[in-house]
């Protein structure tokens, strides 16, 4: 009820500030709803967010996949973290509309360039997140699974992964919302067709309803993902914090 209510005061706000502004520069609730509508009988609505949504899949699985693995060795291993951290700190501070231009410079105005240049941005996030969860690892379990002689995949699944969970639902979390920001601009910079296209278009044409028409379900969709995944993720991993069995 409380979202409800928020959600409410915030189209309130909205349609008071459309009254007294230029419908061009804000158009009302209503009509921009109407444009919604239109974009998604003709489909385009739904098929731009379709594929938005795959390269936001993607890039995510590229990214977290690679950090997860460099996070855990730069963890365990100082060799490792001493000659990797300075391309960590690189990357850290690299704005993202540089990679985003270099990936299309170097390989073309292609899907594996825009892949590749939303997955850079989040690598080292993820990186960051999990190598100090490796360094976390409680050296008594450690210990014990050496005494007790457990094969490396039984001590990666019942000593690694779960201590590892807090931080993999963090870094799930932070990179999330990190890629769906860089996606819409590696679209809007280099694809002819996604959500940040189609908001670049409205853009040129001064179209306020067709870029609110387009924003709007982008935010209800990375909304629903935060409610309905990752937030259940966080509270199951995090359930033996509470004394959940």
């Amino acid at each position: 009820m409380i979202r409800v209510a928020s959600l409410a005061a915030l189209l309130a706000l909205w349609q008071i500030g459309a009254v007294f502004s230029d419908p061009r520069r804000l158009p009302g609730p209503l009509a921009v709803f109407e444009t919604i509508l239109a974009e998604a009988a003709s489909g385009a609505l739904f098929s731009n967010l379709a594929i938005t949504l795959a390269r936001v899949a993607a890039s995510f699985a590229l990214a977290m996949s690679l950090g997860t693995a460099i996070g855990y060795l730069m963890g365990r291993n100082r060799l490792a973290d001493r000659l990797l951290d300075p391309w960590l700190v690189a990357l850290l501070n690299l704005p993202a509309l540089v990679v985003i231009v270099l990936a299309y410079v170097w390989a073309g105005l292609t899907e594996i360039a825009a892949i590749s240049a939303v997955a850079l941005n989040k690598l080292p996030n993820a990186v960051v997140v999990i190598r100090e969860g490796a360094r976390a690892l409680d050296p008594q379990l450690q210990e014990m699974a050496e005494a007790f002689r457990f094969p490396p995949g039984a001590r990666m699944r019942h000593l690694v992964l779960p201590q590892l969970a807090p931080y993999l639902a963090a870094a799930t979390r932070s990179g999330l919302s990190l890629v769906w920001k860089v996606v819409l601009v590696v679209e809007l910079l280099g694809r002819s067709n996604g959500v940040g296209f189609e908001i670049n278009m409205a853009f040129q044409l001064f179209d306020m309803k067709l870029l609110l028409a387009y924003a709007l379900p982008f935010v209800a969709l990375m909304l629903g993902v935060e409610t309905l995944l990752v937030q259940p993720l966080e509270r199951y991993v995090a359930r033996w914090r509470r004394g959940v069995a």
